[in-house]
């Protein structure tokens, strides 16, 4: 019998040919590749209970100060070892809707453009907004520190997505596709809520206080440099009608702080006190609280502008004053609500602060002009007197809360 060879394998030999070898590394490839998706598939989270996505380790990114360059350098462990002092740049812009996920082994800190600004305590995950930094600093990429224990495996930094936020859930069936839909944001349910809440407010006031109402938001009323003898309006600013205009100032006011807060806006630092991401019992909530700060912050208005026209022998004009903030703060925050319902609250893309606190600035500006052209009037004094009183009670206030909102 004779046996013939083929050009691919010899078979007699036992060894394989070029062909089978192909064939066998290609096979492996495939393999290894599949087993790789598999275990990315099945990654572990980090952070706190494991709950956050791994976006981008910072391990790999860490610096320390080389006092010989005078510069900052990779850190090397073989070198830096007992290096306390790891440093790292952080792109928060484009990461904004990621956190930044530290743990230390041992208790340390953590710098932010050179400022302490937490403690870390040992073996406990610090969980920070990279959007709310954004805000706050107004940088591309901040500059951390992260100070403690030497050597970075004491440290675990992350930039990480959190699983409850990772969009839509897709599940495989046998025949379709099916999509769970993403759970919505509260705010929509509390927007929708509180205009109608807003709305019988002020049909409450006015069917009890028609009287007042008519004056309070009578536009012609404002411009008017002599008001009317409305004594129990003016006279009166904490009576029972007084204070229920002022409570729903308040009530208005704390909605769109609240709406300000959903477009992103971090206000008076209150960013990590109000979620983005809330229920709609928390947003009630926060609103109620925010509503009474506001409404004490008016009684303060009003002691405040009592206290210097005390000073300045004004205490004729004290009430009248009052009058035209509280009656001026309702209009203009009224419309501004009308403006706020007329737009889509849920497809509000980020806007810049300045272009909101744009507004109230005008107002406020505008509004000092006005007081100054009403209240002139009504004392026969030097007109600097009045100028600088209305600087201290309007102008001041008016820079320490915008260094204060941003």
């Amino acid at each position: 019998m004779i046996i013939h060879r083929t050009k691919n394998c010899d078979w007699l030999s036992g060894r394989p040919s070029a062909f089978h070898l192909r064939c066998i590394i290609t096979l492996s490839l495939v393999i290894s590749f599949t087993l790789s998706l598999f275990a990315q598939g099945r990654q572990e989270g980090v952070g706190p209970e494991q709950l956050y996505f791994p976006v981008h380790d910072l391990q790999a990114d860490l610096l320390v100060y080389d006092e010989a360059f005078k510069t900052y350098v990779p850190y090397i462990t073989e070198q830096h070892a007992s290096e306390q002092a790891l440093s790292a740049y952080v792109d928060v812009e484009s990461n904004r809707r990621y956190k930044l996920l530290l743990q230390s082994k041992a208790d340390g800190f953590l710098f932010i453009e050179a400022a302490l600004r937490r403690k870390c305590p040992a073996g406990q995950w610090l969980v920070l907004d990279l959007d709310s930094l954004f805000q706050v600093y107004k940088k591309p990429q901040l500059f951390i520190t992260l100070y403690g224990a030497a050597g970075a495996a004491n440290w675990q930094a992350y930039i990480g997505h959190p699983r409850s936020a990772a969009g839509q859930t897709i599940r495989l069936n046998d025949d379709l596709l099916s999509v769970r839909p993403r759970n919505f944001s509260g705010f929509i349910s509390f927007f929708s809520a509180g205009l109608l809440f807003l709305l019988a407010v002020h049909a409450f006031l006015i069917s009890f206080f028609r009287r007042a109402f008519q004056t309070f938001y009578n536009p012609l009323n404002l411009i008017t440099a002599d008001p009317a003898d409305d004594s129990f309006l003016i006279n009166r600013p904490l009576g029972r009608v007084s204070m229920a205009f002022t409570l729903a100032l308040s009530l208005s006011m704390a909605f769109l702080f609240m709406y300000v807060q959903h477009l992103n806006i971090n206000l008076f630092s209150m960013g990590t006190l109000l979620p983005h991401e809330s229920g709609f019992g928390t947003i009630v909530f926060n609103y109620g609280i925010i509503s009474g700060l506001i409404f004490l912050s008016l009684l303060a208005k009003y002691a405040f502008v009592a206290a210097v026209g005390s000073l300045y022998k004004f205490d004729t004009i004290v009430n009248l004053h009052y009058f035209r903030v509280i009656q001026s703060s309702l209009l203009f925050i009224t419309i501004l609500i009308i403006l706020v319902a007329a737009l889509n609250p849920g497809n509000m893309v980020e806007i810049p602060v300045s272009y909101v606190l744009l507004p109230f600035i005008v107002f406020y500006l505008a509004r000092l002009a006005w007081l100054y052209v009403t209240l002139v009037g009504q004392l026969p004094v030097k007109n600097l007197y009045l100028f600088s009183y209305l600087c201290i009670v309007e102008l001041i206030p008016l820079v320490v809360g915008i260094r204060f909102a941003v």
